[in-house]
């Protein structure tokens, strides 16, 4: 019989939310507002740290060049966290959720499941989407976001590391994401491991993990409790 987890510690792109709402919607808007973000804002000092990390002479290219890459990169995320804060602050962005997450989400807190992040977007960057949702203000329900600071989504030590950090048994952690290679890590780390199939987003089973379509099917195969 599977485990009831401790902790859900959950992905976002793929998962809780659409890929393409990171794609078509975050990446445009934080490359379309970057050269006018960092004329206005460059000098502060959270942002010149940021910029301190950014190697070469025209800083602004280096970073064009990442967001072209999908750079998993840091101080890449750090700053397009807080240029969509500006979108989230004014309304112009609302954090995508598939319509079966928030409900999945309330009724684990409420049970006494843990719920924690762990995504490449920055820490700031989750806090914006949970916390401007479309399904409201989700932000009270976690007590935990993870982001490249605590290694790379591929690397086993990273798991070990939020296990570590939360204070949890690796054993009664489930890690949920559309990753395989995410999962394999985590497993690697001792965790529990969930594969959303995400149909929309055209993820494939990789065959090594349990898999689910959406958050009620993760409840049904790990004994959480499903939304009422």
């Amino acid at each position: 019989m599977t485990t009831r987890p401790a902790l859900v510690l959950t992905d976002i792109e793929g998962t809780t939310s659409a890929i393409a709402f990171v794609k078509d919607t975050l990446f445009p808007f934080a490359e379309a507002e970057l050269d006018a973000f960092l004329a206005a804002r460059g000098a502060e000092p959270e942002v010149a740290a940021i910029l301190a990390e950014v190697p070469g002479p025209d800083r602004a290219a280096t970073l064009r060049g990442w967001m072209a890459a999908d750079a998993k990169v840091t101080a890449l995320k750090s700053l397009q966290g807080l240029i969509w804060a500006a979108g989230f602050a004014d309304g112009r962005l609302r954090g995508h959720l598939w319509p079966d997450v928030a409900p999945c989400l309330r009724a684990w807190h409420a049970a006494g499941v843990a719920l924690a992040v762990y995504s490449s977007g920055s820490v700031g960057a989750q806090k914006l989407l949970f916390g401007h949702s479309e399904a409201g203000d989700l932000l009270p329900l976690f007590s935990g976001f993870f982001d490249t600071r605590v290694g790379g989504k591929r690397e086993a030590a990273s798991y070990a590391a939020i296990a570590a950090q939360t204070g949890q048994d690796p054993a009664r952690i489930l890690f949920l994401s559309d990753v395989a290679e995410e999962l394999d890590a985590a497993e690697a780390s001792g965790l529990m491991t969930c594969q959303l199939i995400r149909l929309q987003d055209g993820t494939v089973a990789s065959g090594r993990h349990q898999r689910a379509a959406d958050f009620p099917g993760v409840a049904r195969l790990f004994q959480l409790p499903l939304a009422a």
